[in-house]
């Protein structure tokens, strides 16, 4: 029955965008696991890690990735997975800190991206959402920063993501587009390590640790 609750918790966020499960399967101190599907929250603006089928404008025409400021959205939902060469991971692991991961878009099944394209508003690195399922490369790793001194990433643990092929924090600030996706915050990489790379995981569904050791 668990098996099945779970299942039609995500078939609703993916089908309905309004729909936000009221049963997280966590609270603040649990652990971030592979195979979990979470909403990344800003840190300081508490906008939600977002993406949507519509293209950028400028700069490489890939999916756009932005920060939306409401909870109720079934478009901020993403999958933490391991990098695609690891194969020794499992579904409920712990991810220690400088574990390097992959963060998929529940709806459109594509990966967290980034390269040395500008992005639209600030001119940093433009963060995309790119690929699919059977297609995955580099530009996808991104690299877990735990602020602090954390071990593993805890569900009130605030890091950071850095790419791992341009070195740029995925990174949100107060500048928002005008049309089409008005209102929502840019995101993109940024080079310098700031108070604006942090981010918090907060609304999903976790899955419960596997039993596994951290040195």
């Amino acid at each position: 029955m668990a098996l099945i609750s779970l299942a039609l918790v995500v078939l609703l966020a993916l089908l309905h965008p309004s729909f936000s499960p009221s049963v997280e399967g966590a609270s603040n101190g649990k652990e971030v696991t592979y195979g979990s599907m979470i909403k990344l929250q800003h840190d300081r603006t508490k906008f939600r890690l977002h993406s949507h089928e519509v293209p950028y404008g400028s700069g490489s025409g890939q999916q756009s990735v932005t920060a939306f400021p409401g909870v109720e959205d079934g478009n901020s939902y993403w999958a933490v997975k391991p990098s695609s060469d690891d194969e020794s991971i499992e579904q409920g692991d712990v991810i220690p800190n400088g574990s390097i991961v992959r963060l998929q878009h529940m709806r459109t099944r594509k990966w967290l991206h980034s390269h040395l394209h500008p992005s639209p508003i600030s001119g940093n690195l433009e963060v995309s959402a790119f690929g699919g399922d059977d297609q995955s490369d580099t530009g996808d790793y991104w690299r877990l920063e735990i602020e602090g001194k954390g071990k593993v990433w805890m569900q009130d643990q605030k890091v950071r993501l850095r790419h791992v092929d341009t070195n740029g924090y995925l990174h949100s600030h107060d500048k928002k587009y005008s049309r089409i996706v008005s209102g929502q915050q840019e995101v993109c990489g940024m080079g310098k390590k700031n108070a604006d790379n942090l981010w918090t995981a907060a609304e999903g569904i976790y899955f419960l640790t596997r039993a596994t050791t951290v040195e």
